[in-house]
């Protein structure tokens, strides 16, 4: 069954309330660098089984009436067109989204921030965009020697040449949608505006991963290593910290590295450093609110396998490299697991040697292992799908949740109407089958109403599936997992 690892309303009142204190020690204003998602954290709720995947937003709504969203997009970003990985679309589409997002949750959006600004003409389009929408832009500049011209940077031509954001409330939450977009930098140029006005002001920072109060080596640390292997973080004991207080606490290099030069700033911005180590900064107690300490350290070991596996099919797809691999590799010999440690992929290879075709495995939340295979019919994943609903929902085997004559004429529109190649069913077009045949049909409807207790199931594939399957399970909140190897010896993959 399902077990919990992690207390989730602990930690939205813990974690609030934390924030809460931190504004006050600054004097009642607060610049957090909120770094990581927001919104949809699937790789938190990963490893911290218990975390829901919209904790961080549920906690800041806790403090809307205190907090407004600035968000930070690079210049040369827009320009570039950069893309996120994980959705598909480009950083500044990005921005719109997420301005929705935070406005459905009744969190206040009052500016947006164009960083590295050099008059690139897609951002000075954008920007015009932005503002016949009814946002307030803001445009921050590159600075020479940054970061460590420090006398420059702390200076009316560096941080005094940003404009000066106009902020309303306490808590200032400042996000970006990547890495790489200036959120520190645009926390602190408005720190030496602020205090050029006589305005008290703080900067905090909010990381989820590492988590600086679990071991070094513990699986939740090194799945994030695991996550961020395209980055090459590594996480080490903040040397800072323990000079400081003789505690060991972990952070990961970049902060390590950038920690002194950030201390300066502080110095020259407000005379004094309010801390004395990057894990000082941090405001994160998700650490504190782990309940079952086994549950997550399983959950972990599983996740890095899982980042083992989808780096491996991007190394196939030309979008890793063997570095990533052999990173990942050494991290499960430190978290002590190999690939035999996720049941599911011997279930899948054994049944795929076994009938000479590609096949999928599952793990439902009982623990029991099914397959499924390839036939005329279904894909080896539709078939994994139907089989494990079967199963769930106590329907014999032999059972047809969907005649062959149903299926058929949905061959027949795929093949000689829509011009597709495979006639098999992919897992949607299943699903929505199986929809129709429940309006009339019992047993198809007991089967649909299992697709619930499908979330958080682990599965694995013989082969790279197509982007269609991978959605579907990926919407019903299945864990997957697939050889880094195609179907067919075809140069194109669609």
């Amino acid at each position: 069954m399902y077990k919990i690892g992690f207390d989730n309303e602990k930690y939205l009142k813990m974690q609030s309330e934390h924030i809460r204190e931190r504004i006050e020690s600054f004097g009642g204003k607060l610049y957090l660098e909120f770094g990581g998602k927001l919104f949809d954290d699937f790789h938190a709720s990963r490893v911290l089984p218990g975390f829901a995947p919209d904790s961080k937003i549920n906690m800041l709504t806790q403090l809307k009436d205190q907090a407004e969203i600035v968000i930070v997009i690079n210049a040369n970003d827009i320009e570039k067109n950069k893309v996120r990985g994980d959705l598909g679309i480009t950083y500044d589409a990005d921005v719109l989204r997420l301005i929705d997002a935070f406005r459905g949750y009744g969190l206040y959006v009052g500016s947006v921030v164009l960083t590295q600004y050099a008059s690139q003409p897609s951002a000075e389009a954008y920007q015009k965009k932005l503002e016949n929408l009814g946002l307030k832009v803001y445009r921050h500049y590159t600075i020479p020697g940054y970061p460590a011209n420090i006398p420059l940077i702390v200076s009316d031509e560096g941080y005094g040449k940003n404009e000066y954001i106009e902020t309303e409330r306490s808590l200032v939450v400042i996000t970006a949608p990547g890495p790489g977009s200036g959120k520190m930098a645009t926390c602190l140029s408005q720190l030496y505006h602020e205090n050029k006005r006589g305005i008290k002001a703080g900067y905090a920072k909010f990381e989820t991963f590492p988590i600086w109060n679990l071991p070094l080596k513990h699986p939740v640390n090194l799945a994030y290593e695991a996550a961020t292997a395209d980055l090459n973080d590594v996480n080490m004991i903040d040397p800072f910290h323990l000079e400081a207080y003789g505690d060991l606490t972990v952070n990961y290099n970049r902060d390590v590295e950038v920690f002194p030069v950030l201390n300066a700033m502080f110095e020259s911005i407000l005379g004094k450093s309010p801390y004395k180590s990057p894990t000082d900064m941090g405001v994160n107690m998700a650490g504190n609110c782990i309940i079952d300490d086994d549950v997550v350290r399983d959950a972990a070991n599983q996740e890095i396998i899982r980042r083992y596996y989808n780096t491996l099919c991007q190394l196939r797809t030309g979008e890793a490299d063997n570095e990533q691999v052999l990173k990942i590799e050494l991290l499960m010999k430190q978290a002590g697991i190999t690939t035999e440690n996720r049941p599911v992929i011997a279930a899948a290879l054994n049944k795929a040697e076994a009938t000479g075709q590609p096949a999928a495995a599952m793990e439902l939340p009982t623990g029991k292992v099914i397959t499924g295979k390839t036939s005329s019919l279904l894909g080896a994943s539709s078939a994994l799908l139907l089989n494990a609903l079967k199963e769930l929902g106590g329907i014999e085997d032999r059972i047809e949740l969907i005649s062959p004559s149903i299926i058929e004429p949905i061959q027949d529109l795929k093949v000689n109407h829509l011009g597709n190649h495979n006639p098999r069913l992919h897992t949607d077009e299943v699903l929505i089958a199986l929809s129709i045949c429940a309006a009339t049909d019992p047993l198809a409807e007991i089967a649909m109403q299992q697709l619930e207790k499908l979330k958080g199931c682990e599965v694995h594939s013989s082969v790279i599936l197509s982007q269609v399957d991978m959605n579907t399970f990926r919407k019903l909140g299945v864990n997957l997992t697939c050889e880094p190897v195609y179907q067919s010896k075809k140069l194109y993959h669609k």
